[in-house]
């Protein structure tokens, strides 16, 4: 899977070097390209923001840098392009699932009070949020998005660690344990130690359901 972030600050997404997505990209499973928006602005100081018309605090992204790093980094349209925004949809689950279908997507970050809505008009595909918040730009939200999707890119993870996580049946996720089996004073529930995989899965199920139901109940009602 390959992935552009456009930016005005690449610095920001050294993270994404590290870990497992660091992994996946030397590996070759994973292409994460980040893209200087400020390179395409073409006045003479680089500028890629300026003042709102009709007035108002802030300042706006300007369209002709943004449509013309669009342009080089996808100039057929084949990626899937998104504009990190909190007027955008929710990220859930299900989208992360969606999006990692794609073979190419294109993250947007905006700054300050946004980009100027021609370029939404004429290159963005949609609009996506990670909760009803504001952050000062979209560079936190497209890391969240591409950790989210990596994760589902063939040989980033291995399959069976994907199964059992939360969300991924529609329940929130069963507690884990390791060693030691008792630490100040807690013990590790006995059924996860008597080697029975039938009983450890039931427990599981139970354990996955009851915490679903305390903290989550919506979505046992998205389940009906």
């Amino acid at each position: 899977m390959k992935i552009t972030v456009l930016t005005l600050f690449p610095e920001m997404f050294a993270p994404l070097k590290e870990s497992i997505l660091g992994r996946a990209q030397t590996d070759g499973k994973l292409d994460i390209s980040i893209v200087n928006i400020r390179d395409y602005a073409e006045n003479k100081h680089m500028k890629c923001d300026d003042y709102p018309f009709g007035g108002g605090a802030g300042m706006v992204m300007m369209p002709q840098p943004i449509g013309s790093a669009i342009e080089a980094t996808d100039p057929e349209h084949s990626a899937r392009r998104i504009y990190m925004s909190p007027k955008g949809c929710t990220l859930t689950q299900s989208k992360v699932f969606e999006l990692a279908e794609c073979e190419h997507i294109l993250l947007l970050c905006g700054h300050y009070e946004g980009v100027d809505q021609r370029v939404l008009d004429l290159y963005i595909d949609e609009e996506i949020s990670i909760g009803d918040y504001v952050l000062t730009g979209g560079e936190l939200p497209a890391m969240v998005v591409c950790d989210c999707v990596a994760r589902y890119v063939e040989g980033v993870i291995s399959e069976g660690s994907l199964v059992d996580e939360s969300f991924a049946s529609g329940l929130l996720e069963y507690p884990q344990y390791t060693r030691p089996s008792v630490y100040k004073g807690i013990s590790v529930p006995e059924v996860l130690l008597n080697g029975d995989h039938k009983k450890v899965d039931e427990w599981r199920a139970e354990q996955s359901l009851k915490l679903t139901k305390e903290r989550r109940p919506d979505l046992i009602k998205e389940r009906k």
